[in-house]
């Protein structure tokens, strides 16, 4: 049976608990015990990269993973701006503070749990949302001891994959990895034409950046334009569609693999 022009048909199942009745909502705390929180970052992301690269990822990877859990997980609201503070430098950036990102997600979760839900997994785009998440976690331990919370990067789940890619001696921020599962995930919203290079080799970096990109030492952050001119690093324009496929299906499959295993112990 044809759909009347301007009616498109209602999908079949949604995961979304924003798509959801209240009285679904309710029924879902029992049939889908993991709520995925999708984070992410409203940052530049180069010539070529729209700002919310990190978000879109973020949330294509939970619509994937819920899937892939056939029912026994919800998507709950979206953290569309993140710990963004190193890349002010570039147009269009926004940013919360530690303590603010902290005290969202914190409240988000209390709200969950007052409905009944016990596990929550944040998927996180941004690796900036890292050091937040992981002291919400040690948080949380003291004042809901009965709450099981968890988060998970993207890109670095796979980082196997990425290794077998053709990528830069520096690379990441906006670089072959991130480009290329926005090829993959959200294509129409990828300027191939302005997919330029950023900061590519260990040379380029001044003696400040190399010290701060150095593993095995003390940490050490700056500013992105300190990194890279243009907010690059690596060479988008060698990414490709193919390579973020294999990106993001190692991905899914690893944070299902985990929930599956969550909601068995």
């Amino acid at each position: 049976m044809s759909v009347p022009s301007g009616h498109p048909p209602k999908p079949e199942r949604t995961y979304r608990l924003a798509e959801m009745t209240t009285q679904e909502a309710a029924a879902a705390v029992t049939s889908a015990p993991i709520v995925l929180l999708p984070a992410g970052a409203f940052e530049q992301h180069g010539p070529g990269l729209p700002l919310a690269t990190d978000t879109i990822r973020a949330e294509r990877v939970a619509d994937l993973v819920a899937a892939g859990l056939a029912g026994r997980a919800v998507i709950g609201p979206i953290l569309p701006v993140g710990v963004s503070p190193h890349h002010l430098a570039f147009a269009g950036t926004i940013t919360l503070t530690t303590g603010t990102l902290a005290t969202v997600v914190r409240e988000y979760v209390a709200g969950l749990y007052r409905h009944g839900w016990r596990k929550v997994l944040v998927v996180t785009g941004h690796g900036g949302n890292n050091a937040t998440l992981t002291t919400v976690a040690q948080d949380l331990l003291a004042t809901h001891p009965d709450l099981q919370f968890a988060w998970t990067p993207l890109t670095a789940l796979a980082a196997d994959v990425v290794a077998g890619m053709r990528v830069s001696e520096v690379h990441g921020h906006s670089g072959e990895a991130e480009t290329a599962q926005m090829l993959h995930l959200a294509p129409h919203l990828v300027h191939r034409d302005r997919l330029t290079a950023g900061t590519t080799s260990t040379s380029e970096l001044t003696p400040l950046a190399r010290l701060a990109r150095r593993a095995g030492h003390p940490t050490l952050t700056v500013r992105y334009d300190q990194l890279s001119a243009n907010g690059v690093l690596g060479d988008p324009g060698a990414a490709t569609a193919e390579d973020g496929r294999a990106v993001v299906d190692a991905v899914v499959s690893r944070i299902v693999g985990f929930a599956e295993e969550w909601l068995d112990s």
